[in-house]
């Protein structure tokens, strides 16, 4: 045994150092949607069940617009430090690998793309999809990401100052282009040819060479768990916006008309969730702000019946609270669909000009039911007024008393000034007034 062992040192010491991952076990996981704090929990556990099962290849098919700088980077750390080779694998046709998403794809240590894909276009941006405003700040942003990505480009052998472009001149490339310009490994559509591109390949895994060896592999699936599900859907940047905004208005009126707890409890929930949802995005307080003040606005004209007039100031508040609410440092590759927040803002408005008006209309016509309907009304006495006794009123009966503190014997006709609680306030008609009711 030690004359074995003694001739396997020396023929390593003369073959090289190359190590093989042989095992036959090939985890494969998807990251689609938005790059943010859901996809990197995703992406941490399905390391960590990949190396429980002594996995030999992790294969991530990616698919997204894009997301985070902050998240993005935690991802691409977990690919640089990963245990055994990971292949990024930008499928299935028609899938992107855009802005974020590119710094994954060269962080891999197989680049693939499936046929009918596109990678690149990630020059930094604010959440509207407009440059950063600060020339200054936009410029150390772009360099930053462009030395990252010229570093992991570099890291992986492939082309560095073409993938910097990607950053500094939003390069797009398809997946032919993007082989041929030394940015991707493989091009291939589907998973089987995929592996069998991969066999053989040697890579750098925490710094030594390694060769892949893909021999009956098994391939097993781990899919995004359903928590992880909701939480990306939350940390969506439009619907945590819609969340909070939602549920705000919906606790303000359980507020201003309670006699329910649906609206108050479902109003919770959204600010709950929507709050979450915040708490995993780049915010800016001057958004928040800017959204309380609207909805304050909005609530106002409603209740002092301005016509719609204050709305339309609640809406620009909201609009702009909108637009400010992710303007902040980390969200520079991130996209916030505003075509869905403007549709929102406006139809709010809308609802509350409308409220606005009915409320006015309302405080106008005068009531026609409940005590204030019955003021003015003609009712007999059944009950006679010693001052205080029983009236019929629209064919209700109703404890009654005499304004002027006369006696009214029943059968007297009386008409009705004011209601005061439960008891009616009441005048005897005279007999013009009765002749004349009489003729109506």
């Amino acid at each position: 045994m030690g004359v074995l062992r003694v001739l396997l040192l020396v023929s390593c010491f003369l073959w090289g150092t190359t190590e093989a991952f042989g095992a036959n076990r090939v985890v494969v996981s998807s990251i689609k949607g938005s790059i943010g704090i859901a996809m990197e929990q995703h992406l941490e556990e399905v390391l960590s069940k990949a190396k429980l099962q002594e996995a030999s290849l992790l294969v991530i098919e990616l698919d997204t617009p894009g997301g985070l700088v902050t998240s993005m980077r935690g991802m691409v750390q977990n690919i640089l430090n990963a245990p055994f080779p990971v292949v990024v694998w930008v499928a299935p046709k028609g899938a992107r690998a855009a802005s974020a998403g590119a710094f994954l794809v060269q962080a891999a240590h197989v680049a693939a793309m499936s046929e009918g894909t596109t990678m690149g276009a990630a020059h930094p941006v604010m959440a509207s999809g407009r440059d950063v405003e600060s020339k200054e700040l936009n410029r150390k942003i772009t360099n930053d990401l462009a030395a990252q990505m010229r570093s992991l480009a570099g890291e992986r052998d492939r082309n560095a100052e073409l993938a910097a472009k990607m950053v500094t001149e939003s390069l797009s490339l398809t997946a032919k282009e993007a082989l041929e310009a030394g940015l991707v490994d493989v091009v291939t559509s589907d998973l089987e040819t995929l592996l069998a591109s991969v066999d053989g390949r040697i890579v750098i895994v925490q710094g030594k060479d390694r060769q892949i060896l893909l021999r009956d592999v098994e391939v097993t699936e781990l899919p995004v768990s359903e928590s992880l599900r909701l939480l990306e859907l939350i940390s969506r940047p439009d619907v945590a916006y819609l969340l909070l905004l939602g549920g705000l208005l919906a606790v303000v009126f359980e507020v201003l008309s309670p006699g329910g707890f649906v609206l108050g409890v479902s109003g919770a929930v959204m600010v709950l969730l929507g709050a979450f949802g915040l708490r995993m995005l780049p915010f800016n307080w001057a958004g928040i702000v800017l959204l309380l003040a609207g909805i304050a606005v909005l609530v106002t004209d409603v209740l002092v019946g301005g016509v719609g007039i204050l709305s339309v100031f609640g809406a620009a508040a909201l609009l702009v609270g909108g637009l400010v609410l992710f303007r902040a440092p980390g969200g520079e590759l991130m996209r916030f669909s505003y075509e869905m927040m403007v549709g929102a803002v406006l139809a709010l408005a809308v609802f509350f000009v409308l409220a606005a008006w009915l409320v006015v209309r309302s405080l106008r016509k005068r009531a026609t039911s409940g005590k204030e309907g019955l003021v003015g009304a003609a009712g007999d006495v059944v009950q006679a007024l010693l001052p205080e006794g029983m009236i019929r009123c629209h064919g209700e009966f109703w404890r009654a008393r005499t304004e002027s503190g006369e006696n009214l014997s029943v059968g007297s006709r009386v008409e009705v000034v004011r209601a005061e609680g439960l008891t009616l306030v009441v005048r005897t008609v005279s007999k013009e007034e009765k002749k004349e009711e009489d003729r109506s």
